[in-house]
């Protein structure tokens, strides 16, 4: 009776053992299924926060460049804004200019009357080489002076154009046929001018000579022993001959 007690009670203990033995592999079971899924909870979320950090990291250098684009717009915008300044400041010089120029202008034009004028006035009381050729570069500014189609500028390079002419016949030494009167007669004669210190001819048979005296304004007779020497002259502005010593009249100086 014992004995069949004894092994109730056995395979009762070793039931409750398999059963409580049962019963934690279950909840080991449960409990290695609710760690996989911690897990993967925690995975899921690790790789959810490196997509944050991911995307705030590229938010973070697209921010500095959009920095750095910002930077070099703002000094670019200085720039213009200083080149803005700057061209403001030369439109209104140009303005200023413009408005001088007119005023320049409405002056200019008297001026360069009076210039023409002086220079009539100079050829006319100069000694009388290339008279007429002086005398209608004259003319030729008085006409260009009254033309509407040209500009003052232009007005004013050609007038001291004709000043400048002038000034280089002090050192010009030139030959030209003109037509003197001698003993009443109108004779063709070749002159010789020397810058403004001598105006000579000579007739082309060297048979008579004479020298322009500026103090009586008219042409004298000079002697035979200046002939020679007029004709070298002649052929020195011909480039006909080297340079060389000439002894010709001259008339003093005038006393001022």
């Amino acid at each position: 009776m014992r004995a069949k007690r004894s092994a109730a009670l056995l395979f009762g203990t070793l039931g409750v053992f398999l059963a409580a033995n049962m019963a934690a592999g279950q909840g080991v079971d449960r409990l290695i299924e609710a760690e996989g899924l911690r897990i993967q909870q925690a995975q899921a979320s690790q790789d959810q926060i490196d997509g944050i950090v991911e995307q705030t990291r590229t938010l973070a250098e697209e921010y500095r460049a959009v920095l750095k684009e910002v930077e070099g717009l703002e000094v670019y915008n200085t720039l213009l804004d200083r080149q803005i300044e700057d061209q403001e400041t030369e439109l209104s010089n140009l303005r200023t200019s413009i408005d001088e120029v007119q005023v320049i202008e409405r002056q200019i034009l008297p001026l360069l009357t009076r210039m023409v004028d002086g220079l009539e006035q100079f050829v006319t009381l100069d000694v009388p080489f290339l008279l007429e050729e002086r005398m209608e570069r004259v003319s030729r500014n008085r006409d260009l002076l009254e033309q509407a189609n040209v500009t003052a500028a232009e007005k004013f390079r050609v007038v001291m154009e004709a000043w400048q002419i002038e000034n280089d016949y002090a050192r010009t030494i030139s030959t030209y046929t003109d037509e003197v009167e001698i003993d009443g007669v109108a004779r063709e004669v070749d002159v010789l001018q020397i810058g403004r210190v001598a105006l000579l001819y000579q007739t082309p048979d060297g048979a008579q000579s004479g020298a322009w005296d500026q103090r009586v304004r008219q042409w004298v007779p000079v002697g035979n022993e200046y002939r020679n020497s007029i004709r070298q002259g002649i052929s020195l502005a011909l480039n006909q001959l080297a340079p060389t010593l000439l002894l010709l009249p001259m008339a003093p100086p005038e006393e001022g």
